[in-house]
């Protein structure tokens, strides 16, 4: 079964868009008469990424160690934090396995509390007390 793979490659010393215009012609060529069914270019606001298909692993292996290959990722402009590399298309794009099915949310899948009747205390038509220690006289 056909794999994705990622390189990335985040923005440091220099920008990525300039490592990409470097190696993007090389990286593709690269691929391409290795073996790679399909690759892509994504770029954000954090760098680029290099999303690639081989068949196996294999393949994978023999391209990430062809001299050219090597070199464009001895290069990027953060060579300590600024690149990964790993299986899986970027970002937050799904893994390679099918997620397991969910149930399927229905309007009979939890009861609702009944409703609770609310109650008021009606404050207009009380009368005011009788002020204490006055006795009403009548008249």
């Amino acid at each position: 079964m056909a794999e994705w793979w990622s390189i990335e490659v985040l923005h440091g010393e220099f920008s990525a868009f300039q490592w990409q215009q470097s190696y993007d012609s090389a990286l593709i060529e690269a691929a391409l008469t290795n073996g790679a069914l399909d690759g892509t270019w994504h770029a954000g606001e954090w760098g680029v990424a290099f999303e690639v298909c081989f068949n196996t692993a294999a393949e994978w292996e023999a391209f990430r160690n062809l001299p050219v290959v090597r070199a464009a990722l001895d290069s990027v402009p953060d060579p300590v934090n600024g690149l990964l590399i790993y299986r899986g298309r970027g970002g937050t794009s799904a893994s390679g396995k099918p997620r397991r099915p969910r149930p399927t949310p229905a309007a009979g899948a939890m009861a609702l509390p009944e409703p609770v009747e609310v109650t008021f205390l009606d404050l207009t038509s009380a009368a005011p007390p009788e002020p204490a220690g006055l006795v009403a006289v009548p008249g």
